[in-house]
This record gives structure tokens, C-alpha cells and sequence, in this order.
């Protein structure tokens, strides 16, 4: 149950990251160079300061999968100081740095953040010659409606982006490898597997011959090779994985149609005329179910492990996308650093959904065993 639980957290996560992450910018990809590899738990208030083109209003399911551009741009800034006419940030200032920069911006550009409803009241909403009654004034307005206080739970990476968002995200990429990877290992499986073990003979010996070639080529040189002829991409990746997991699906249905394949209900069937399509697919297959599921929960675990060594290698997802492989390989330098936490954290959430599909699976396989 702590397995299954765990799980589905996960994919609640993967499927909702937009709405829960706090960086929703497609991929998690809001850099700020300022503050890179900061400790978790940091705190910064920032400025907002509006793009010139901003864009487009994203739609809730296009925003809920893809996430949305950012219509300003984030300064961390240490302190500012307002007037009536232009703001003077003090830049946000590591402890490494030694020289305070600051940058003058006029108040014109950061009225555009606050309420569309607050400008037009003042009745000069994109004319240009807006200005503050009073410093008191500018700076109440500034502070409740241009700046923003973040605190990154997880740190930031070396890029400064928000670690916990990115590591929310990445979720995704592994728990649809699996998902996909393990419905073409079924399809491909289950289809070789009853043809080798229904008809036997000379199809038998070509399926076996078949299966034996895949099965003694090294699964991740396969994928390699694979993702090599494909191309990069995550739709390649997708193809790659679920193309090496068939081999074990097939294995297990030849054997299982293999052992009851002279039983009575089959010959009743061949007796009444239906077409051996339908003997396999309708009456043959439902009783040898229970096998399948249970291969499909290992495969599923072996498909993550599998996306994160190509992330890894750099022939899986690309950059930008957050892939917990491609997070560790970012960010491996930093193990002997004090930053370790930036690797260790995708591999124990790698570690730990491996391990809540193979306890899954075991539990499957204890659950379905008619024997107990």
C-alpha cells in the first residue's frame, strides 16, 4: 500500500507539476545567474520588472502541460530605494562578491506590473506621463506590487533555477518512459510470444531465434544503438526503451500459451471453428494475464533506469528538459563540493520509484499466485 501510495503520489505530481512548482516557465527554466547554487531553504526578494513583448495569454491545458513564459523579468535584488521618479536597486550581492552594483530604473517601466485597474484609475495607463504624488507614495506601490519574496525549498541549481520545480518536473519524463516503454514491450511481447507458442513448429523456432538474438545483445547497448538511429529527443527515447523490454514479455507468454495450449477449453474452440486469432486474444491470453502484470511492474522500473542512464549519457532527453538522469549528470561536479545535494537527490528519487515498483511487483506476484 506504501508502495502504490508513493507511486501515485508521484504521478499526481507529474501531472499537475504547472500548478504546484513554483517556477512555471516551460521546463522550470527561469534562469537567474545571480543567485546559482544557492542552499536549500534560501531567501531573496526580487524585483519585477516587465518584458517589452510579453506573451500571449496561454490557455489552462496548453499551461497545465507546457507551462507558461514569464511576463517579467526577476532582479534579487538586497535593498532598493524609491523616489518619486526612478527606483535604485542594490543588486543582490553573494558573500563571495565584493564590489555593490546597482541599477537605476525608471518608475514608468514598473507600473506595468501592478493592477490594470490601479493605472487606469490614474487615467494614464501607456501614456507615459504617469508620476508619483509623493516618494511615500511610489515606494507603497512599488513594494506591494513589484516585488516579490522567494524562498527555494530544494536550493538552486548552477543556472540559479529553482530545484525543487525542476526535480517536480522531471517526474514526468521518467514515469512516461515507463509508462509508454512498458505498453510497446506488451504489444511486441504479447504478440511474438503467442505466435512462437500457439502455432509451434517452424514459427516456434523463428520467434525463439528472434528472441534469443535480443536477448543476448546488452539492453543498454541496444537502447544506445537504438537512440543512435533514431536521433535524440524524448519521443526517441520512448521508441528506444519499450523496443529492448518486448524480449521478456515474449518469453513468458510462449511459455504460458505453451502449457495450455492442449487444454480442454482450447480444443473446445478449435472444435466449435473460431479462428485461432480469437482463441488466442479472447480465451487464451485472459487466463495468462496474471504473469503479464506481474512482468510489466518490473519492466516498468527497469524503463526508469533505463531513461536515466541515457539522460545520463546524454542521449536521452535534452536540454532544457528536466530529466532526473540529465539533473545528476548537471550536477555530479558538485558531489565533492558542498553542494552535493544538487546529484544526491535526483538519485534517491530515482532509487526510491525503482523500489516502489519492485515492491509493487513483488506484492502482484504473491497476490496472483493461485498455488497460495
Amino acid at each position: 500500500m506504501i508502495s502504490c501510495g508513493f507511486v501515485l503520489l508521484w504521478a499526481f505530481l507529474a501531472l499537475f507539476a504547472y500548478l504546484i512548482i513554483p517556477d512555471k516557465t516551460p521546463n522550470a527554466n527561469r534562469q537567474i545567474l545571480e543567485i546559482s547554487t544557492k542552499k536549500p531553504g534560501f531567501e531573496v526578494d526580487m524585483l519585477m520588472i516587465p518584458k517589452e513583448n510579453p506573451s500571449p495569454k496561454t490557455p489552462f491545458f496548453q499551461f497545465l502541460f507546457n507551462g507558461r513564459p514569464d511576463d517579467v523579468i526577476y532582479l534579487p535584488f538586497d535593498s532598493i530605494h524609491v523616489d518619486a521618479q526612478a527606483t535604485t536597486v542594490y543588486l543582490y550581492q553573494s558573500e563571495e562578491s565584493v564590489n555593490q552594483r546597482t541599477e537605476i530604473i525608471d518608475n514608468q517601466e514598473l507600473i506595468q506590473v501592478g493592477p490594470s485597474t490601479l493605472r487606469d484609475a490614474s487615467g494614464t495607463a501607456g501614456s507615459g506621463t504617469f508620476a508619483f504624488d509623493s516618494a511615500e507614495e511610489a515606494d507603497a506601490y512599488i513594494r506591494s506590487h513589484c516585488v516579490k519574496h522567494r524562498k527555494f525549498l530544494l536550493g538552486t541549481d548552477q543556472f540559479g533555477r529553482d530545484f525543487l520545480s525542476r526535480l517536480i518536473l522531471g517526474s514526468r519524463i521518467s514515469l512516461c518512459v515507463g509508462f509508454i516503454a512498458v505498453l510497446l514491450s506488451l504489444m511486441i511481447g504479447i504478440v511474438m510470444g503467442s505466435l512462437g507458442g500457439f502455432f509451434r513448429g517452424k514459427v516456434d523456432d523463428a520467434v525463439v531465434w528472434f528472441i534469443n538474438v535480443v536477448w543476448s545483445i546488452p539492453t543498454l547497448l541496444l537502447v544506445i544503438a537504438i537512440t543512435f538511429a533514431l536521433g535524440k529527443g524524448i519521443a526517441q527515447v520512448f521508441i528506444a526503451v519499450g523496443l529492448t523490454m518486448w524480449v521478456e514479455v515474449a518469453r513468458i507468454v510462449r511459455g504460458q500459451i505453451l502449457s495450455i495450449r492442449e487444454t480442454t477449453f482450447v480444443e473446445a474452440g478449435r472444435a466449435l471453428g473460431f479462428k485461432n486469432l480469437r482463441i488466442i486474444f479472447r480465451h487464451i491470453l485472459p487466463n495468462i494475464l496474471n504473469p503479464i502484470i506481474v512482468v510489466s511492474a518490473a519492466n516498468f522500473a527497469s524503463a526508469i533506469l533505463l531513461e536515466a542512464g541515457l539522460s545520463f549519457l546524454g542521449i536521452g532527453v535534452q536540454p532544457p528538459m528536466p530529466s532526473w538522469g540529465s539533473m545528476i549528470k548537471e550536477n555530479y561536479a558538485f558531489i565533492i563540493l558542498d553542494a552535493a545535494y544538487l546529484a544526491i537527490l535526483p538519485g534517491i528519487a530515482i532509487m526510491l520509484l525503482v523500489l516502489a515498483f519492485m515492491l509493487i511487483g513483488n506484492a502482484l506476484r504473491e497476490a496472483l499466485d493461485v498455488k497460495n
